[in-house]
């Protein structure tokens, strides 16, 4: 992920779109894209700052309520897919991505083995 300019250069930025200048004249002269300096423009006139937005932040646990039903599900089958976990999870109201039933059980200490199954 890319790093947010300095609040120094937005400055700069939106004092020159105020003073007149367009938007691409002044985002070649300071070499950023033009869509940047009608963004920062845009934000100064709403918040009256230039300052970024929050970037990234705390992601709820989506399925840690549910930790010891799934985890007694696996136990239970050992075989059981994720798509068949997912649609468990689905029957319970729970409607999550093949990607985070992947994710939880991972932090859970789980992992794929090929090597299991051919044995």
């Amino acid at each position: 992920m890319t790093k947010p300019c300095s609040d120094d250069l937005r400055e700069r930025v939106v004092e020159a779109m105020q003073s007149g200048a367009s938007c691409r004249s002044v985002a070649a002269r300071f070499g950023i894209a033009p869509s940047s300096a009608v963004k920062w423009a845009q934000r100064a006139t709403q918040t009256g700052s230039v300052s970024r937005a929050q970037m990234g932040g705390y992601r709820r646990p989506i399925l840690e309520p549910h930790r010891d039903w799934l985890l007694d599900q696996v136990r239970a089958c050992p075989h059981i897919t994720l798509a068949m976990l997912q649609e468990l999870l689905a029957q319970r109201g729970v409607d999550v991505t093949h990607d985070t039933v992947w994710w939880f059980l991972r932090g859970c200490g789980f992992s794929f083995k090929k090597d299991v199954g051919r044995r």
